[in-house]
């Protein structure tokens, strides 16, 4: 999960462009080490003029290493955030119980297209933006990545977890990555109408969520859409509650604060799973209103009359309570990206086939 790990934080630059996970792994050679430098850089300037395969393997070898680099990076700087290496195939489900028991554990029973609801919440985006590609940050093995791709979108993903991708679903295999917000995603500038985050910024501490949503905003060139465990009033959507997200015996605590209280929740009494971990990894529990300016820092402005048009599509599922819905515009987003497709129809009758929508 992603905890917290008592270490000082410290806070990361979001940085400009496509391709900074590569470049910050660029220094400049200290003066100890620069005669080093430039005798291994003329050695490989001879090898190179041996042939064109030798110049063509070491091309394919430095893609490799400026990748391998990357990725390392996204991990380090996951790590140096508090974020534990723990999204590996236990946490989607290898060796538990199949049939959904997970024995008070965070994670999944079973992760699949099915249980993870992707085909309802790419259903949902597809009805609801008419855009031309998206990124899903968070991605996991890539299921709502498939998913909005068979309905015709150009969808991107990324997750910090390399046993995720290492999954990916075969619909998003070549279109997933590894990537870490806080090291900087390799994409340009407002380079996506659509970017999504179901369930991933609540694992970010609170003093982090800044720099990850500048960072989604300077990919996005439209909407973001987000779902976030939140409490409190919402102004598009069933309210939040506290209930699972705080240990019990500080319930009626919070309950009492009322509609002031915006949180976030302190870590201390945040619930814990049966292995004392903080449930799901989540850090920062708070209400709709605290992430709402969290966002408007950002610069986004959030959409609530096309938030209560989602919950209404997803109402017939059950899920309205348990999806806590924000839609975010960037600036100079499209209106009309938010016009529905078909909205005289359901999901069902646009061809949604799912267990939660069969009821």
């Amino acid at each position: 999960m992603w905890m917290a790990d008592g270490t000082e934080r410290r806070p990361a630059s979001p940085g400009k462009g496509p391709n900074r996970t590569t470049a910050n792994l660029l220094p400049m050679a200290s003066a100890r080490w620069k005669p080093v430098v430039d005798r291994a850089r003329r050695a490989l300037v001879r090898l190179a003029t041996i042939s064109p395969g030798t110049r063509r393997l070491m091309a394919i070898s430095g893609r490799e290493l400026a990748g391998a680099a990357g990725k390392g990076l996204a991990l380090a700087e996951a790590r140096e955030v508090g974020i534990a290496d723990t999204y590996g195939g236990s946490y989607f489900g290898e060796g538990r119980d199949a049939s959904g028991d997970r024995a008070g554990r965070s994670g999944y029973a079973r992760y699949d297209r099915i249980a993870s609801n992707a085909d309802i919440a790419g259903w949902l985006l597809w009805r609801n933006f008419e855009v031309a590609n998206s990124l899903d940050v968070g991605c996991a093995t890539g299921y709502l990545v498939e998913v909005l791709r068979e309905r015709g979108i150009d969808a991107e993903g990324c997750d910090l977890s390399q046993f995720a991708i290492d999954h990916a679903t075969p619909g998003a295999v070549g279109h997933v990555r590894v990537a870490n917000l806080f090291a900087g995603l390799p994409w340009a500038e407002r380079a996506f109408e659509l970017v999504t985050a179901l369930e991933i910024l609540e694992h970010l501490p609170p003093d982090r969520v800044p720099v990850a949503l500048t960072e989604l905003a300077r990919v996005c060139g439209g909407y973001l859409y987000t779902t976030i465990p939140s409490f409190g009033v919402n102004a598009s959507g069933p309210d939040g509650h506290f209930e699972g997200k705080v240990r019990p015996e500080r319930l009626d605590h919070y309950r009492g604060l009322g509609p002031e209280y915006l949180g976030p929740v302190p870590e201390e009494d945040l619930a814990v799973d049966a292995e004392g971990r903080l449930v799901e990894g989540h850090l920062t529990i708070a209400s709709f209103t605290w992430w709402t300016l969290r966002f408007a820092d950002a610069g986004f402005t959030r959409c609530p009359e096309v938030e209560r048009r989602l919950y209404a599509d997803i109402e017939p599922a059950g899920l309205a309570p348990f999806w806590n819905i924000y839609v975010l515009a960037a600036p100079g987003a499209r209106p009309a990206a938010v016009e529905p497709r078909h909205p005289e129809q359901s999901l069902v009758e646009l061809g949604l086939r799912h267990p939660l929508m069969e009821q």
